[in-house]
This record gives structure tokens, sequence and C-alpha cells, in this order.
């Protein structure tokens, strides 16, 4: 009884964490604008990102996210967000519009192993559920490569 009590508690959990892709699913990040505020910018037109990335940029770390951006070592659990806003001008200001869309850089090196220990994830506007990617986060990787000497990681501690 015990045996089957375990069986079936492990494949809840093998479910819960995977997804169609066969792969783990990132989380939405829930309250991450009470993490650490990492940076912001705003990337205008003309910029090489502009298409899809223009507007303003909010990075946010969790705790041990915070802590990998000190040391240059992150632990699985380890939560990135990139907020995307759009961004409005007007009386000689740039100001916050509406969400484009929440970006996770979620940390486990087991479960992503295929995209540097990172999971990817985008989700659409002000959505918690509605997932932009769709090839397991090859896409986001593939931008992020370059900064395999930060573990592929863009943003840093601000000394």
């Amino acid at each position: 009884m015990k045996q089957k009590l375990l069986a079936a508690l492990a494949i809840i959990l093998i479910s819960a964490t995977a997804w169609a892709g066969g792969e783990a699913q990132v989380d939405y990040p829930e309250g991450y604008r009470n993490w650490s505020h990492v940076k912001s910018m705003v990337i205008l037109p003309g910029h090489p990102l502009e298409n899809p990335f223009a507007g303003i940029h909010h990075v946010y770390a969790n705790s041990k996210a915070a802590a990998g951006l000190k040391s240059g070592h992150y632990a699985d659990g380890a939560v990135l967000v990139f907020d995307l806003l759009k961004a409005t001008s007007g009386g000689k200001a740039i100001t916050e519009g509406d969400r484009k869309l929440v970006g996770v850089m979620q940390r486990d090196a087991t479960a992503w192993a295929s995209t540097g220990g990172w999971g990817f994830e985008g989700f659409a506007g002000n959505s918690k559920v509605k997932r932009l990617t769709n090839d397991g986060g090859q896409g986001c990787f593939g931008c992020h490569l370059p900064q395999k000497s930060k573990s592929y990681v863009f943003s840093s501690a601000r000394k």
C-alpha cells in the first residue's frame, strides 16, 4: 500500500512539472515586483532589439538570483524577471504604458540542461497563463548564448 501511494505521488509530481514538450515548465513569478530591482532601461526605435522589445524594461531578481548576480554563480531556484512595458512619450517624459510581456529565466541545471541550466518563458501582457514560447526556450537561449561567460545572464549587480 505504501509503495503504491509513493508511486502515485511520484507520478503526480512528474506530471505537475512536465508539459507537452516533456520538459519542466517555467512558473509565473508571483510577487516579482517585490523582489530586488536590478535595473531599468528603455529600448527606443532604431535599437537592434526594437522588434519585439521596444519599451521600458524592468529586471527583478529573487533572493537566489540576487546572490547570483553578486557571485556569478546561480543556484537552482534562481529566477530573473524581465518586465516589458510599452513606452509612452509626452510632456518631455517617457512613462510606462500597458505591459507587453513578462519574461522569466528560472534556474534548474538538471531540468534545463539543454539551455544552459535555465528555463525560459514569456507571459503575454498581464496574463499569468498565456505563454509565448513554443520551442522549449531555445529561441530565448539563442539570444542569451553570447552571455555564456556570465551564466547566460545579461544583467549584473550594481557596484
